[in-house]
């Protein structure tokens, strides 16, 4: 089933109004409300942007990052995580096994 771009372009639009007002009115750092619109977002998102290429062929500049919750500081690249050769030189292994091009293929 293909979605028309337009209608899902005013979702999305609608989802960021959406974003917005529950944001404006949060009840604390952890509103529900806020996480909610997020995902409501999110999805509209991805709706427009499949939509758009699959019957444009174009594609927005945008990406949603991977949803990682396991443990942030992974990601965080430290010169003690990585190993030097002989000649002080980081190899590719290295940066693969810190996770230093999270973004990679995105």
């Amino acid at each position: 089933m293909t979605v028309d771009p337009r209608a899902a372009l005013d979702r999305l639009v609608a989802a960021l109004e959406a974003h917005y007002a529950a944001v404006l009115n949060k009840d604390g750092d952890d509103d529900p409300a806020v996480d909610d619109a997020y995902d409501v977002l999110a999805d509209a998102f991805e709706v427009y942007d499949d939509a758009l290429g699959t019957v444009h062929g174009e594609a927005t500049p945008f990406y949603l990052a991977e949803d990682d919750d396991e443990d942030d500081d992974e990601d965080d690249l430290d010169e003690d995580d990585l190993d030097d050769d002989e000649d002080g030189d980081i190899d590719a292994d290295d940066l693969e096994d810190a996770d230093a091009y999270p973004h990679a293929g995105a």
